[in-house]
């Protein structure tokens, strides 16, 4: 249980440290201008850190309860088919919407893609590596 409590606060702030940086760049600052005239001027980052701690125990526990169903023999497979997962159904289907209702441009889109795969798939590597369940 200490390793799931460790590990789920370690995802979460991966999740907070991963969003910043990949958000926060020149890049996709360049990129996400689009949102700018809806944004807020500044982030709560109490809720913000709040909201990925909830995250990662989330993704954790969701993990630990699908460890035997997903596909792959090994920790690492298993680890990327959850974070694809979690990516398509987070991050893919987020940008389907946002192309369906929006005047984003598509690099945008791209990006918000690219950015999600590499996010999720870290957490699917930490998670796969480090919460493996027993074999009971």
């Amino acid at each position: 249980m200490l390793r799931f409590i460790v590990v789920s606060v370690v995802g979460g702030l991966l999740f907070g440290a991963l969003d910043g940086v990949l958000n926060a760049n020149p890049l996709a600052r360049r990129l996400l201008d689009v949102y700018k005239p809806i944004a807020r001027a500044s982030i709560n980052l109490v809720a913000g850190t709040i909201i990925d701690l909830v995250y990662g125990f989330a993704l954790a526990g969701m993990f630990v309860l699908l460890y035997r169903s997903l596909p792959g023999s090994g920790r690492l497979a298993k680890g990327l088919s959850f974070a694809f997962g979690l990516w398509f159904l987070r991050v893919v289907m987020a940008a389907a919407s946002t192309w369906m209702m929006f005047e984003v441009p598509a690099a945008t889109i791209a990006y918000t893609l690219g950015v999600g795969l590499v996010e999720m798939g870290a957490l699917g590597i930490l998670y796969g590596f480090t919460l493996v369940p027993d074999a009971r």
